[in-house]
């Protein structure tokens, strides 16, 4: 499997620019949609915030990490789990919640929590993790990764369109709602596009290696999804609770984790490939839990 780790993935400077553009747009449709009232729900469910944050920032990439050196993937396949565990939830989890008939307003206020501490959090778990197991240390020594261009680009992608969209929220409600029904789902499809061409520009790179992510990569998306659930379980929170954690926990955003390893490590193969992988698999688990939940 060595030369999985010598696979680069076909994307170029021009496509990066697209897609750092596209997922800030795509966080600035999901800012218009947080009000400060949004974040009141801190004060009145600590209990439920508080453990979304601990199965997300904290058990996630150290569950993760137990399970990177127990199974001892390709090196680069295991900086991908790592990147994929690092990332915040993603956007769509506060529409599967919805579907799922789980607590939006948790939803919400974890999605919108979690990027701010995404901005410092994500740096944080990939380099320290990354750097506990020898050999994904090796790989980030190799790139020379410097932490605190991680954090500005983080900051730039996640952090600058956050605010900028809650202060449009706040002075100008009106025209922010109207813009981010137009927006959001824009942005989503822009998005999708970008994936999608390049998905088809290196179809024969997938097809030769997916196998190598197949397992693992369900196998690790249906871990976060049990662990939201379990946890929120184990702390006596509700049932409707328990499915919004789950979802929370399961859903990434692997637009961002896929960002990350095109800008600082070259579209590096195992890392491109299961980050891509997880993309497409956590939409396909959490409608279909989704699904099954909104029926009963």
């Amino acid at each position: 499997m060595q030369e999985l780790d010598d696979v680069k993935i076909n994307f170029d400077s021009n496509g990066l620019w697209v897609l750092n553009i596209a997922l800030a747009v795509v966080m600035f449709g999901v800012a218009l949609g947080i009000s400060l009232n949004d974040f009141k729900i801190l004060f009145k469910q600590p209990k439920a915030v508080l453990v979304g944050v601990l199965s997300q920032f904290v058990l996630l990439p150290f569950i993760t990490f137990c399970v990177v050196y127990i199974v001892k993937p390709q090196p680069s396949i295991a900086l991908g789990m790592m990147m994929v565990a690092a990332c915040p939830g993603g956007n769509i989890s506060n529409f599967m919640t919805h579907l799922a008939k789980g607590n939006t307003a948790l939803s919400i206020s974890l999605t919108a929590f979690a990027t701010f501490a995404a901005v410092f959090m994500t740096p944080f778990n990939f380099q320290f993790y990354g750097n506990l197991y020898p050999p994904t240390a090796q790989i980030l020594k190799n790139v020379a990764l410097n932490p605190f261009d991680l954090i500005q680009l983080v900051l730039i992608i996640l952090g600058v369109p956050l605010i900028l969209g809650m202060l449009l929220r706040h002075y100008r409600t009106d025209f922010a709602v109207k813009l981010s029904k137009l927006l959001k789902p824009l942005s989503i499809v822009i998005f999708a596009t970008i994936v999608v061409i390049a998905f088809s520009k290196n179809i024969d790179v997938f097809n030769a290696y997916i196998h190598h992510v197949l397992i693992l990569g369900i196998g690790h998306n249906i871990l976060a999804i049990l662990l939201g659930f379990l946890l929120a379980k184990a702390f006596k929170l509700s049932f409707v609770d328990q499915k919004t954690l789950a979802i929370e926990t399961g859903i990434q955003n692997t637009g961002l984790g896929l960002l990350l390893i095109f800008s600082f490590f070259n579209g590096l193969g195992g890392m491109a490939i299961l980050a891509a992988f997880w993309g497409i698999w956590h939409i396909i688990s959490g409608l279909l839990l989704a699904t099954y939940w909104s029926k009963k």
